[in-house]
């Protein structure tokens, strides 16, 4: 709290008129301790160490300090005896240290009154805390209580980096309640800060211990004049520094006889307590409030403030169960700032939304609002404001929706209540609902229905001789009542309930909304059987709720659940008071009159928990549309998650594996109110989470049922194409992408995911069951679209087939590889990037699985794979000996399978001979006759097909396997698609170039002489061609000749054929890249181009008339670039 330093003013004006001398006379100064004076009865604070009971006085007294302002009492009675205004002074300091914590810190329980340990380190940090240690440590001195006034003085003890600090405190209540509070500390904070939880306490605890005066004003009132003006003068001297310009001031217009002073009747007292129109409420403060949560909101979710704003509501909720007025008051603050936050009107502007977690803020407080409209003891003006409230901030541009996205449009919530006015009809026209339009509609129900009174107040409620032969009777066929209402408000009723301090009341209608939705099944069943045939032929179905109650904003079934496991676990407190309706709906009288326990509406062996799980079955097993936008659709599958995360912890008996297996028919034979029925609507959520967690736990009690619940779950209808009516036969296959439809489904890929875990845990459980892994696949097959989830499938299945501890399942692997075949043919004309390890994998499976698999994959290898993955994977990794050793196999079964890879190769080089040939010759190197069939597949695919990089590559493999004339033949081939220009000097190609002719020059002269002429009319790079013609000249041809060729052992001449055009050629190439490096040399490059020359005239001086031609072309060079000087010059210094 921002404790101030000043006293708050008075809040109201005390004189006593009636009162003379001859009253005062007799009368005791005040100054008797807090617990004296007229009681014989035990403080608060105290043990009934004696047995005596309490005064007339003091417990008349504690009714007034309870319910009446004390200026009420001074009016109604002319005078009132001291000892009883020391009573009713005495009995209006709150009595219980529930209310102190929860001012004090965020968490309370149930050891928070007795300040016992066993806290954490971050709570021992909190303010009620640690003023619980200043109390037992004697840090609380010089209390003193004047009339409605607390003041103490609380010393902090020094810590080593702190000195002692001594705080002055003062606390004012009224009413059992502490209406303001100042500290010296200067603590800002929304909570009280640990010095007023100290000083507080010690009044709660130690009331004998504290000096009690009456109200100053009564005080002032037995003193004479002279007294007075003596207390004034003591008053001023003491602290004259601080009051003397105040007193002066009040001095001069007292004297003045026209001042507004003297205009009022009596004078303020801040010790008097409240006036009649002051309200009675603890002390919050506002203006912190407000900054603490614009402080949070400001951090945008960073350092925690998601938590503490979490915690605020939290807060929010204890102050309602506490029936705190300022629970709403709270609220109205906080949303307030929430409206008010800047990143509002951006999100708005750029057309982004806003975070998950703050999205989820937004959510929690619109609930909150619902529950504090639903307060069933409301005042009419109180409901009034909070509607008007709430339009307000409805009526802003920024307001979020409710469901993240435009709003569907949703009918009134109150539509098709049975009681109260029509619905709110600005809500049936709006566009959008935004996250307070339930609260606004819940501002039109009401809690005067007779039968509803009668459920919330009564647990003997119930009509034996009742006929249960209408949809909506108010009872059961047992004679239990039902609660016919929108099954969201019936629950938001329930919420309101529990969060106002009813638990009890929230129960009973728990319960009875429960029976309503099992009766609703029950007949919802019936009517399916009775029109199955019907329903089946039209092959088409509708939801019955468009708001599904999982993922609802209101939150129904979990609502439900929660009341109803808190109570079975014994979670709620205070359940024997009583809601009592008979009055105004603004009295919220409470009667505590023994009751019959309300478990006489279970059934025999049921249990509250049983109860509770049953209805979360209900709920998750309800067909629902999924619904519009993101963030809505996000949150239907965290919700079904939490709720699923809550059942998993409750261990399942033999009455809870019963309510499964019920449950489980049902939603079997609900048809199309059942999302796991016969007839599914195409936009239907889906039921695979729910399903995975009804499989795993019917699997150890009723396997039959838990695949039965599965396979059916497995659907996924968005994805199929729409069936012909009256087509229920297997879907046909479609892409695994949205169709063009609204709503878009957001959270389709974690759909997908969880389909695919639905698949992999029945896998996993059909290890060893031939019948049931067959069933389970064709279910894969039918219902799962998506590549990556059957691969993952396909894996799973594998590695479950094949562990280290145990033979491999021969069916399931069998299962494995036909899921791996699927992935194949799903992928063979589509990119996915995954492509590549899948085809590994599969080859991996298949050998496993045995030579037919790898056999049969290679014989089909056109429907799985590419030409290129054929050869390169499938028939390379069947033809390596590491899988002929795995697979223990004999000659006859190798060649068998050799046979196979060469075949498939044939194949794939006939199909793409430029990526397959080169495995296709390596693949049938061992099969004279496959190999000369793939070489001329090779041959015949040159002169179009193939660039001269894939036959350089072949021509230099057919020098390795020592078929040189072959790899010359495809050379020249290579050649004839090649063209280096003169600044190609870089090209990867040079050197297949420089081994084609190296390649030529050894095999002899004729055919060097062949492939010069394609040299020269290819190469136009003068350095490449000086490589080459020094290359030529080094060595005689035919040194390095096959087939029994001599050679002449002669040099080449350069001044004939074939080195003659050749050198022609090179020295042609120098002199037009000498001048198309001149056009654009710039100086920098001047050094490089001189080397240049220099190897040119090498090449040069290598013809007979080399000197004469260089003289003659480097002359030409000076007179053509005779303005390059710089360089002309240079070229002058190098060559003359």
């Amino acid at each position: 709290m921002a404790e101030r330093v000043h006293q708050p003013p008075a809040k109201r004006l005390c004189c006593r008129p009636g009162y003379g001398a001859a009253c005062r006379q007799g009368q005791r100064a005040a100054g008797a301790p807090c617990g004296g004076g007229g009681s014989s009865g035990a403080a608060p604070g105290e043990s009934s160490k004696t047995q005596n009971p309490e005064t007339l006085l003091d417990i008349a007294a504690r009714r007034v300090a309870e319910k009446w302002p004390f200026q009420r009492v001074e009016e109604r009675f002319e005078r009132i005896p001291e000892p009883v205004q020391r009573r009713i002074v005495y009995w209006s300091f709150p009595r219980s240290e529930r209310e102190i914590c929860m001012y004090s810190s965020f968490n309370t329980g149930s050891g928070e009154e007795s300040g016992s340990g066993g806290e954490s380190a971050d709570e021992t940090r909190l303010p009620f805390r640690r003023g619980i240690a200043l109390l037992e440590s004697g840090c609380v001195d010089n209390v003193l209580q004047v009339g409605f006034h607390l003041s103490g003085t609380v010393r902090e003890p020094a810590t080593s980096s702190e000195p002692e600090l001594v705080c002055n405190v003062s606390v004012s209540f009224d009413r059992c309640k502490i209406t303001a509070v100042t500290c010296s500390c200067g603590n800002k904070d929304i909570f009280y800060c640990a010095h007023v939880v100290a000083l507080s306490l010690y009044r709660v605890r130690k009331p004998e211990q504290v000096k009690l005066r009456l109200p100053i004003s009564e005080t002032l009132f037995q003193m004479n004049r002279d007294q007075l003006q003596k207390f004034v003068q003591y008053l001023i001297t003491v602290h004259h520094t601080e009051v003397l310009p105040t007193a002066q001031k009040l001095a001069d217009e007292i004297l003045s006889q026209n001042s507004e002073i003297n205009q009022v009747h009596g004078a303020p007292d801040p010790t008097a307590g409240a006036s009649v129109d002051d309200d009675n409420c603890w002390h919050l403060d506002e203006e912190q409030v407000q900054e603490q949560v614009k402080l949070f909101l400001s951090q945008g979710g960073y350092h925690g403030s998601g938590k503490q704003l979490n915690l605020l509501f939290s807060k929010v909720r204890e102050m309602l169960k506490m029936r705190d007025s300022n629970g709403a008051r709270m609220l109205t603050l906080i949303t307030e700032q929430f409206m008010g936050d800047p990143r509002l009107a951006l999100w708005r502007q750029q057309g982004t939304t806003m975070t998950d977690k703050y999205r989820q803020l937004w959510d929690e407080l619109g609930a909150l609002w619902m529950c504090i409209v639903l307060n069933p003891h409301y005042k009419p003006e109180q409901k009034g404001f909070w509607l008007r409230q709430l339009r307000r901030w409805n009526s802003v541009d920024v307001c979020p929706l409710e469901d993240g996205n435009h709003g569907s449009e949703l009918t009134n919530l109150t539509n098709a209540l049975p009681q109260g006015p029509p619905g709110n009809p600005d809500s049936l026209t709006r566009p959008h609902r935004t996250v307070f339009t339930r609260a606004i509609e819940a501002c039109d129900l009401h809690w005067q229905d007779p039968h509803l009174q009668h459920i919330i107040t009564e647990d003997h409620y119930a009509n034996y001789c009742y006929h249960d032969n209408l949809s909506s009777s108010l009872f059961d066929g047992r004679g239990w009542p039902l609660w016919h209402e929108h099954v969201p408000t019936a629950c938001a009723r329930v919420d309101a309930l529990r969060s106002h301090g009813y638990p009890k009341e929230a129960l009973r209608l728990a319960i009875a909304i429960v029976n309503t939705l099992r009766r609703q099944q029950q007949k919802q069943m019936e009517f399916f059987r009775t029109h199955k045939k019907e329903l089946l032929h039209k092959g088409i179905t509708s939801v019955t709720n468009l708001e599904g109650w999982v993922g609802h904003p209101l939150d129904p079934i979990g609502t439900l659940f929660s009341t109803l496991m808190e109570t079975g676990r014994g979670g709620e407190d205070g359940a024997a008071a009583l809601l009592d309706f008979s009055g105004s709906p603004g009295s919220g009288r409470r009667t505590a009159h023994p009751v019959l326990p309300v478990e006489r509406f279970l059934e025999e062996g049921e249990s509250f928990m049983s109860l509770a799980v049953e209805t979360a079955l209900i709920g998750l097993g309800q067909q629902r549309v999924m619904p519009d936008g993101l963030y809505a659709q996000e949150k239907v599958c965290r919700n079904e998650e939490q709720l699923l995360a809550k059942l998993q912890e409750v261990n399942l008996g033999d009455a809870l594996v019963k309510i499964f297996r019920k449950q489980a028919a049902f939603l079997l034979e609900a048809g199309p109110y059942s999302g796991l029925g016969e007839l599914l609507y195409r936009e239907s959520v889906p039921m695979h989470t729910f399903a995975k967690y009804l499989f795993t736990s019917l699997l150890p009690h009723d396997a039959e049922l838990a695949y039965k619940i599965a396979l059916r779950a497995m659907r996924l209808p968005v994805l199929e194409s729409t069936s012909p009516s009256g087509d229920l036969s297997r879907p046909h296959h479609i892409v695994s992408v949205v169709p063009n439809r609204l709503p878009r489904w957001f959270t389709l890929s974690h759909i997908e995911t969880q389909q695919c875990e639905l698949a992999s845990t029945m896998l996993t459980a059909a290890k060893g069951d031939a019948r049931k892994l067959e069933t389970v696949l064709e279910s894969i097959q039918k219902n799962i679209h998506s590549s990556s989830h059957i691969f993952k499938l396909a894996q799973d299945a594998f590695k479950i087939a094949t562990l280290m501890d145990s033979l491999p399942d021969i069916t399931l692997l069998k299962v494995s590889l036909e899921l791996g075949l699927q992935v194949m043919r799903m992928t063979l004309s589509t990119l996915n990037w995954r492509r590549r390890e899948m085809v590994r994998w599969l080859v991996t499976c298949a050998t496993e699985a045995g030579v037919f698999a790898l056999d049969s994959i290679m014989q089909s290898w056109f429907t799985l794979f590419t030409p290129t993955e054929a050869t390169s994977v499938v028939a390379s990794t069947v033809m390596s000996n590491s899988t002929i050793v795995h697979l223990h196999l004999d000659c006859h079964q190798q060649e068998n399978l050799a046979n196979s890879a060469r075949t498939l190769a044939l194949q794939c080089a006939m199909k793409d001979p430029q990526n397959c040939a080169l495995s296709a010759l390596t693949l049938c190197e061992k099969d004279h006759i496959a190999f000369e069939t793939a070489y001329q597949i090779v041959l015949d695919a040159a002169a179009t097909g193939m660039n001269y990089t894939q036959l350089f590559t072949i021509a230099r493999y057919m020098e390795h396997r020592g078929y040189p004339m072959r790899a010359y033949k495809l050379a020249t081939l290579a050649m004839t698609h090649l063209n280096l220009s003169y600044n190609q000097d870089t090209h990867p190609a040079i050197n297949d170039v420089l081994w084609a002719c190296a390649l030529s020059h050894s095999l002899g002269k004729n055919e060097l002489a062949s492939v010069i002429p394609l040299v020269v009319k290819s190469v136009k790079c003068a350095t490449v061609l000086s490589d080459i013609l020094r290359r030529c000249t080094l060595t005689t041809p035919g040194m390095v000749a096959l087939h029994s060729r001599r050679n002449s052992g002669k040099l080449m001449p350069l001044d004939k054929a074939p080195l003659r055009q050749l050198l022609d050629a090179t020295i042609g190439a120098y002199i037009n890249t000498t001048h198309s490096r001149l056009t654009h040399i710039s100086p920098r490059h001047y050094s490089e181009f001189i080397e240049f020359l220099s190897k040119a005239r090498e090449t040069f001086l290598m013809a007979h008339d080399g000197h004469v031609q260089f003289t003659q072309f480097i002359d030409n060079l000076k007179q053509i670039y005779k303005g390059k000087k710089k360089l002309m010059m240079l070229v002058r210094e190098r060559f003359g």
